[in-house]
């Protein structure tokens, strides 16, 4: 029997996404809402309740709203807002980071931010293995596609062609900053500088570090090594071991979707600084893909199933 699905939202980027990865697949049955239903309470409650699964492509205060209708039902949430990120009872959906055993056992389960993914695959093993420190004054410099701010931010760059360059969260409480303090491991959040450029979805994370201000000195082959040990295998996340960086890491305004990640260490030739840069599509890995293959494992499906790989 397929698996009933109901993406509460699918009018948004996030869910349009999810269900073209899904087009095909005979594993699942979509519930789906036409224009009027879908903004009407007891219909999205009789979706809702009538779903295996729900996957939550909604804005902050309509996800909490829609876990409210939900109530009473045997329903399997993802939601891939950022309304339950670091609430208890709620699973992180980082396969390569919580554990795939706990995305499959997970009922409630909220899909990781963009930024947040990239910063915490390049931070989190390294300090859970002690090779950087907890209390490290981490910083992020992360650019993304304007499609990770949604349709009005896609709108405001289609109509203004000269707009080349949008910095912002410049009163530094970004939303993403509690995951990414809670779930690196850190003492303190990082300081995070994101800015948006006009491509419609691709991303770049590069967190600096100053290696030898470090009581450690930790040295730039075994950050790489300790970060492909944790991804070794993985079909998603790949760890490039090249010793020569590139000459240039590129974001093209006409990327194809993809849901794998890229990871790079790079060092000074003294080996006094480094740079950990992720490499991945906002849409893909940092959203709609996320949550693709979080669902695989909690339908009890091989995670990579329908991914752009």
């Amino acid at each position: 029997m397929a698996i009933r699905l109901f993406i509460d939202g699918a009018a948004g980027t996030t869910g349009l996404e999810i269900r073209e990865r899904l087009a095909g697949r005979s594993e699942f049955e979509l519930i789906v809402l036409d224009d009027a239903q879908r903004k009407d309470e007891a219909a999205r409650r009789d979706a809702l309740h009538a779903a295996d699964v729900a996957i939550l492509c909604l804005p902050d205060d309509a996800a909490k709203d829609a876990v409210r209708l939900a109530e009473g039902a045997t329903t399997k949430i993802i939601d891939a807002s950022s309304a339950h990120r670091v609430t208890g009872g709620w699973t992180y959906g980082f396969p390569e980071i919580t554990g795939r055993d706990a995305i499959a056992a997970a009922d409630r389960l909220s899909n990781p931010g963009c930024y947040p993914t990239g910063f915490l695959a390049l931070v989190a093993p390294l300090v859970r293995g002690g090779l950087l420190p907890d209390d490290w004054p981490f910083t992020v410099n992360a650019v993304s596609g304007y499609s990770g701010g949604g349709n009005a931010l896609i709108d405001r760059f289609a109509a203004d062609p000269a707009l080349a360059f949008r910095a912002y969260g410049l009163g530094l409480g970004h939303k993403h900053l509690p995951e990414m303090q809670t779930y690196g491991g850190l003492r303190h959040p990082p300081v995070f500088s994101p800015a948006v450029v006009p491509a419609h979805r691709g991303m770049v994370v590069d967190v600096p570090l100053a290696l030898s201000a470090m009581s450690s000195r930790p040295d730039v082959a075994t950050l790489r090594a300790a970060l492909a040990a944790h991804f070794d295998g993985n079909a998603v996340v790949a760890v490039d071991m090249a010793e020569v960086p590139p000459a240039e890491l590129l974001l093209r305004a006409d990327a194809a979707p993809w849901d794998g990640m890229r990871l790079y260490v790079f060092g000074s030739e003294d080996g006094t600084q480094a740079r950990l840069v992720a490499v991945l599509d906002n849409l893909g890995k940092g959203a709609s893909g996320a949550a693709i293959q979080n669902l695989n494992l909690m339908s009890g499906l091989p995670e990579t199933t329908g991914l752009r790989l």
